[in-house]
């Protein structure tokens, strides 16, 4: 197939465009930027806004793989703009181009009426792809890890030089990792198997975690020992306000934490693994032995403290 890629330069598109290169796809990545070095993918410049460039980059593709979208807002990048508006223009640019197959990214915990708009907003976008006509399948990860991940690499980067690692609420909210590998996997095999078109799966792992398990977790692979300080959910929403505040909206930068990631925070973030697991005959990588892979990696080619030996 000819595949049209969006967001193909971030951490998952990457992945991505290397699991439906394997599958022996034909990929066209979008971009607004400038393009890089990369052989066997051709690019198409333009951006969501721009109904013509967008028309272009979808002739003559089979299918399209929508993986936009941002965590945090920073200027007019709204959650809004980037997860409604940007699938919207995009939707009716298959259409005009007679792209008749659609796989989408959203997120775990999307629905209606969801505490963070991030999911609400996540929600609208889905709510489009099932009212397209196209041949759809929506996909909802769970916390993504792997090397260069913006979750476990944020919490190890901050472990080397901070003496606390805070624990958000007290810790207790769970995750159900998944690995980038499987997540990319999921979205190459999608377009080739008819079974699963309408259908929206959870991308996520077997074992679920708390926030407090996966700093631990963090903790061990590296051979670090840091205090868990637990921070109120009031002092948290304070602190991401500021720092949405001062990078996001003074510095035009993505801040570490925002306010919607807080309220997300105060829901589970997990799912039914099992669906996904039939439809792509997949088993999910264990989380404990994928950090270690990346992780000791890592510290082997010198970043970080030396890991100590340490038994799981």
């Amino acid at each position: 197939m000819e595949v049209l890629v969006t967001g193909g330069s971030g951490f998952i598109g990457r992945a991505v465009v290397e699991a439906l290169r394997a599958e022996g796809h034909r990929v066209r990545v979008l971009s607004r930027g400038t393009f890089p070095a990369q052989s066997g993918i051709e690019w198409a410049r333009g951006s969501i806004l721009e109904p013509n460039r967008l028309a272009a980059a979808c002739r003559g593709c089979d299918a399209i793989v929508h993986l936009v979208g941002i965590i945090a807002e920073v200027g007019s990048q709204t959650y809004e703009r980037v997860h409604v508006d940007w699938t919207r223009n995009l939707l009716a640019a298959a259409r005009d181009e007679r792209v008749s197959r659609w796989v989408h990214m959203s997120a775990l915990g999307t629905r209606a009426g969801a505490l963070a708009r991030y999911h609400r907003t996540k929600w609208e976008a889905e709510e489009m792809v099932r009212d397209s006509g196209l041949r759809w399948t929506i996909h909802r990860p769970s916390i993504v890890f792997g090397p260069g991940d913006g979750f476990v690499n944020f919490f190890e980067r901050m472990s080397r030089w901070s003496p606390v690692l805070p624990l958000i609420g007290g810790g207790r909210m769970q995750f159900q990792p998944i690995a980038v590998g499987d997540v990319a996997r999921c979205f190459a095999l999608a377009l080739t198997r008819p079974a699963t078109e309408r259908q929206a799966y959870d991308l996520c792992g077997n074992e679920r975690f708390t926030f407090r398990q996966v700093l631990e977790e963090i903790l061990r692979v590296t051979g670090r020992s840091r205090l868990l300080l637990p921070v109120p959910w009031a002092v948290a929403g304070v602190q991401a306000a500021l720092a949405e505040f001062v990078v996001g909206r003074m510095l035009g930068r993505t801040p570490p934490m925002s306010p919607d990631q807080i309220r997300m925070l105060r829901e589970d973030n997990v799912g039914d693994p099992e669906p996904m697991k039939r439809a792509y005959d997949l088993e999910p990588v264990g989380f404990r032995e994928g950090i270690r892979r990346y992780l000791t990696a890592d510290l082997t080619r010198g970043r970080g403290d030396r890991p100590t030996e340490w038994r799981g």
